[in-house]
């Protein structure tokens, strides 16, 4: 049974980077660069994950869009900080989805802002009791 996730590391840095199609060094220069972040096993060898692999489709997406390492660290960064507000929001909106309870009307009693039953509504720009 494979109780693997996407964020455990399993490819060595020969395969990794054949699967990204780079150089082995590069996959080190961006480690060094704060771009990746590989899991180490405990003789110190590198390995990735498919999370470190998403991550580095989309470095070399964006270095082969013309972006130093700088600015593919920088949009990384402001990704990554998207993405957790996202998720943020999302739990904030369905927490308070989950608070809120439609108000249903019992059946027979009418609207009584359409049925006249609070009063005429005031014309803009004129006081309550001239809108009579």
């Amino acid at each position: 049974m494979d109780h693997r996730t996407a964020h455990d590391g399993v490819y060595v840095i020969s395969v990794a980077a054949e699967l990204a199609g780079v150089h082995p060094q590069t996959l080190r220069i961006y480690e060094r660069r704060g771009l990746l972040d590989p899991e180490r096993t405990s003789g110190g060898s590198r390995r990735y994950s498919d999370a470190d692999l998403a991550r580095l489709e989309r470095i070399v997406e964006l270095t082969n869009s013309g972006l130093n390492l700088e600015g593919v660290k920088r949009v990384m960064d402001l990704e990554d900080e998207v993405a957790r507000l996202q998720q943020q929001i999302d739990g904030l909106n369905s927490r308070y989805r989950r608070d809120l309870v439609p108000y249903r009307r019992p059946a027979g009693h009418p609207n009584p802002a359409s049925s006249g039953a609070w009063g005429p509504i005031p014309t803009p720009g004129r006081r309550w009791e001239e809108s009579g």
